[in-house]
């Protein structure tokens, strides 16, 4: 698999994304935006990248917080990530630069399908690939896994283009069901074509292996497994015109 790192312009920082696809593989793929955890473009971010484009997609993990930068943790990963969070315009405009980075670097080496784009994030990626779908963005499905689900500027009726799954654990502290009920009711307002999954019993961040605060955020490899599954059928699903 390669990996490229490359610096583009996303909002009011300079990012360096991470560029992922089999070389070995020829002819085009849909496009997998792929927004990583608090912790930024992390090696883990990019292993698991890897495993996700496999031979169906050309992925690109986004650095929401500019210049590469990561962090081993909070308290540094909650300072990073409230000051994006703070300005949700400044947000979605990376957010949305990220998308055109992706589809212009796939472009420029023959190797994407920009008819066919999916997002995906992780914990407080998941908030960024559901506010990517509030802004209106041209792509086919976003996919939250334990996602950060409150919003400042909720969907408007008939903006919302993209399918939108959200895979929850039940038990989550970070996003409870206070929140799941609130983005149901935005996503009916919103008239979006929606899913959202609970996993019962599962805390946050039940996805990524590398992940583990004991009560809060806890890897669970079944919920993992069913996880990346059903988020590949429904990308695929949306791809085809099937939802």
């Amino acid at each position: 698999m390669t990996v490229e790192r490359f610096d583009a312009q996303c909002g009011n920082v300079k990012a360096k994304h991470a560029l992922v696809w089999n070389e070995k593989i020829g002819g085009k793929r849909p496009l997998l935006l792929i927004m990583p955890n608090w912790l930024g473009v992390t090696e883990p971010a990019i292993k698991r990248a890897q495993k996700m484009a496999g031979d169906k997609y050309v992925a690109m993990v986004v650095d929401m917080y500019g210049e590469g930068k990561t962090c081993e943790g909070p308290p540094t990963s909650q300072d990073w990530m409230m000051a994006v969070r703070a300005d949700r315009v400044e947000g979605r405009k990376r957010v949305n630069a990220a998308l055109e980075c992706l589809v212009v670097e796939a472009n420029k080496r023959g190797i994407g399908d920009a008819s066919k784009k999916a997002a995906v994030g992780f914990c407080f990626g998941g908030g960024n690939v559901l506010e990517l779908a509030r802004s209106g963005a041209d792509l086919d499905a976003v996919v939250s896994l334990h996602g950060d689900l409150q919003t400042t500027m909720p969907a408007k009726k008939g903006e919302v283009k993209a399918a939108v799954f959200v895979i929850h654990g039940s038990k989550d502290p970070v996003a409870p069901k206070a929140d799941r009920d609130a983005l149901e009711a935005e996503m009916d307002g919103a008239g979006a074509n929606w899913q959202l999954l609970d996993f019962g019993g599962r805390l946050h961040s039940f996805a990524e292996e590398e992940t583990m605060m004991k009560g809060v955020a806890e890897y669970h490899a079944g919920a993992a497994h069913q996880t990346f599954r059903m988020l590949d059928e429904f990308i695929q699903d949306a791809f085809n015109k099937k939802l």
